[in-house]
């Protein structure tokens, strides 16, 4: 019988792995030429992870519990070195130590979702498949400012030009920020707050706003990649958007069907 620890951990692994290797991708394109230590050390993080997702290849749903908690333990150590230098890059940045195209925001962005993946590995290391009523609200307020500095990061990196969609992701900003400071609302009334009927809303709520902002992104990709939008974005920088847009989406229904067992 399938162990779902196994199954969980194999999809956390093949999700994130991938989102680290082109975080890391992404840095190196920020930085300027005569920075190359730091865009070596880059290419050395999308060599670990590139590695990772071959051994991820070796295992299946019906590897033994036991090796891939091993492999969980192994993956956490490149997930918390990964943000350690993603947070290294951020005080260098901060400091005026170093000057690259990387925004402070989006290198904070980044780091908080390594510290995620690591956080997953942990969680699944410790028998818990998906996070329990008490942290519904928190890891939306996780995702909802994911998504919110998506829209910022689109409207800045599009060509000041392309007016109407400079002006669409500056109302997905407004739209999540405001959804951010609802829910961050919502997490100081815990655990009054966290009634079935409240988080239902909630996340149904949310998840007509990421719907929404998920499509915008599939538009803005195909544009992108058929080059029929001026822009700074690179066309895997917008797949990589999409596809986090996808696994809210997903993270919601698995919220809306642990509410539904409880």
């Amino acid at each position: 019988m399938t162990n779902p620890i196994v199954a969980r951990s194999l999809d956390e692994i093949q999700f994130w792995s991938r989102i680290m290797k082109e975080h890391a991708l992404f840095l190196s394109l920020g930085f300027t030429y005569d920075q190359k230590q730091l865009i070596e050390e880059a290419q050395q993080f999308i060599t670990v992870f590139e590695r990772i997702e071959e051994k991820l290849n070796k295992y299946s749903i019906n590897t033994d519990v036991r090796q891939i908690q091993a492999f969980n333990s192994e993956v956490y150590q490149s997930a918390a070195a990964i943000w350690n230098y993603k947070r290294k890059i951020l005080g260098l940045t901060l400091r005026c130590e170093i000057r690259s195209n990387n925004y402070p925001l989006l290198v904070d962005h980044i780091s908080r979702e390594a510290a995620f993946f690591a956080k997953r590995l942990q969680e699944l290391n410790e028998g818990k498949l998906v996070p329990e009523q008490d942290s519904i609200i928190q890891e939306n307020v996780f995702f909802l400012k994911i998504m919110a500095d998506h829209a910022k990061f689109i409207g800045h990196l599009l060509d000041p030009s392309e007016r109407k969609l400079v002006e669409q992701a500056r109302e997905f900003s407004q739209d999540f920020d405001q959804l951010v400071f609802q829910a961050i609302d919502l997490d100081s009334m815990r655990p009054q707050s966290e009634t079935k009927p409240m988080l239902n809303q909630f996340l149904n709520q949310n998840k007509v706003s990421v719907k929404s902002l998920r499509d915008f992104k599939k538009t803005a990709r195909e544009l992108i990649e058929e080059c029929r939008i001026k822009s700074n974005i690179h066309p895997l920088l917008a797949d990589h958007t999409f596809r986090e847009a996808e696994r809210f989406l997903e993270i919601i229904d698995l919220f809306e069907a642990s509410l539904q067992t409880k």
